[in-house]
């Protein structure tokens, strides 16, 4: 599991450091690499911006479209066959209750267990976990509840580059309305072995993470965790 604060889809010439990442994780040396796109409404600009940036990645590049209809016959055999399923980012409760209706959450569990690297940024990260905070509401953040819950706690992105993120985040954890978990920057993705955080990887020399949980002053304990620039 990769999940990605957001702000990773910047132009580069070559393969974005996460999704390379996340397609050196499968082993292969041709992967199959599925772009899921919902939390967008399966924007078509969106899957020709992903196919262009891929054009010099190894993987085979194809996607899996919900509207207005499915563009697979069979979702489940074409995602389970995949080595890489990428999440893109938008509105976390638009997408997971889409994926609800056409069964693609329990099809993301066996996958997951099925040993498919599952990745994604923005609202393609807080989907794996139980909770996060999202603008999928308004333009107010709120907390959001309804997440796959493959792993367990909460996910808050953006955590440098929206200035209500940090501070909203920090005070639900000691309010007890959210769970304890992890915070990331932009550019910055936690890597998950099982439910096991395995490392924090990073497309910028400067990205942080951090694990925020309830207790210390204020109410919230926030540690800093140990990031690898993914460009070293």
């Amino acid at each position: 599991m990769v999940a990605i604060g957001g702000g990773m889809m910047l132009p580069r010439e070559t393969t974005p450091y996460h999704v390379e990442y996340a397609i050196q994780l499968t082993g292969k040396a041709v992967p199959r690499l599925c772009v899921l796109n919902q939390a967008v409404g399966d924007d078509p600009a969106y899957y020709l911006r992903f196919y262009d940036m891929l054009s010099n990645s190894p993987a085979e590049v194809r996607h899996l479209s919900l509207f207005p209809m499915p563009n697979q016959a069979d979702p489940e055999d074409f995602l389970l066959s995949q080595d890489v399923i990428f999440v893109g980012g938008g509105s976390v409760a638009n997408m997971v209750a889409v994926w609800k209706v056409h069964g693609i959450d329990q099809i993301l569990r066996k996958a997951w267990h099925a040993g498919i690297v599952l990745a994604g940024t923005s609202a393609g990260g807080i989907c794996w976990f139980e909770s996060g905070t999202t603008d999928s509401f308004g333009a107010k953040l709120r907390p959001y509840y309804d997440g796959l819950g493959l792993l367990s706690g909460s996910f808050c992105p953006h955590y440098n580059s929206e200035p209500e993120r940090r501070p909203l985040y920090r005070r639900l954890v000691a309010d007890g309305a959210l769970p304890g978990g992890l915070a990331c920057e932009d550019g910055v993705a936690a890597h998950y072995v099982d439910d096991t955080l395995a490392e924090v990887a990073a497309d910028r020399p400067d990205g942080n993470a951090y694990r925020v949980t309830p207790g210390g002053e204020g109410g919230f304990t926030e540690t800093r965790l140990a990031v690898r620039f993914l460009g070293a």
